[in-house]
């Protein structure tokens, strides 16, 4: 993704010949380009060799276990890694994006919800790297300034529901689990303190959603955590 002229490299990592089909066909018609594997090990060197901009990672492999691949990837890149897998456990989405993962979607996946979350990292990849002023919908963060607009009105938030905002702008479209925002906000993972969390996602709903009860920026992902959606 270094130029607008240049196509969007995606590395598909899965072991079903009709998953790497399927894909190709929908990226490809959609402007990526696409590169293939079909184990763990030839996964991870494609990536090495490549560098791709996109990572779509099966978590069951002939030989490697895909969370094993996972962190190994994490180790040295930071291409955005989605997660497609028949687990579609609660517990399984929360332990991938805990160990790197930017996305989880369970097979059998809609393409249009895939081909949507990549328009959202195409249009907003690593927004705090990239611009100190966030938009999306209504809302407008200026990280640099600290301040936050709601239909261009100055909205004045506490400290600690001003670091949960900052945190999500900064991972803008990624969900993010329980156990990443207690970690960030309250250095904690005590699932206690999941209630805290909660009540202040009300208080942020309650300030930034235009209908708080059917939040469309701040929207659950449930069992597993939060994510601050990208609009226009």
């Amino acid at each position: 993704m270094t130029g607008e002229n240049v196509k969007t490299l995606i590395l598909v990592i899965d072991d079903e010949i009709q998953i790497r089909r399927l894909l190709r066909g929908c990226l490809e018609r959609n402007g990526y380009e696409v590169l293939e594997a079909a184990t763990g090990d030839e996964g991870t060197s494609e990536a090495i060799r490549a560098q791709p901009d996109v990572i779509l990672l099966d978590l069951v492999l002939p030989d490697l276990d895909g969370l094993s691949v996972l962190r190994r990837l994490r180790e040295w890149t930071k291409a955005p890694i989605f997660v497609l897998s028949v687990k579609d456990r609660d517990t399984d989405k929360v332990i991938a994006l805990d160990n790197g993962a930017n996305d989880y979607l369970s097979k059998p996946f809609s393409t249009s919800e895939l081909l949507a979350r990549l328009r959202v990292l195409r249009r907003y990849n690593q927004p705090a790297a990239r611009a100190s002023v966030f938009c999306t919908g209504s809302l407008q963060v200026d990280l640099s300034a600290r301040t936050v607009k709601v239909r261009g009105q100055p909205l004045k938030l506490t400290v600690t529901e001003y670091s949960l905002l900052r945190f999500f702008v900064q991972h803008a479209g990624r969900v993010l689990t329980h156990g990443q925002l207690l970690r960030e906000i309250w250095d904690s993972e005590e699932v206690e303190k999941t209630g805290r969390l909660r009540v202040y996602m009300t208080y942020l709903r309650d300030k930034i959603e235009a209908n708080p009860s059917k939040p469309e920026l701040l929207t659950t992902v449930p069992g597993v955590g939060y994510r601050l959606e990208v609009r226009e």
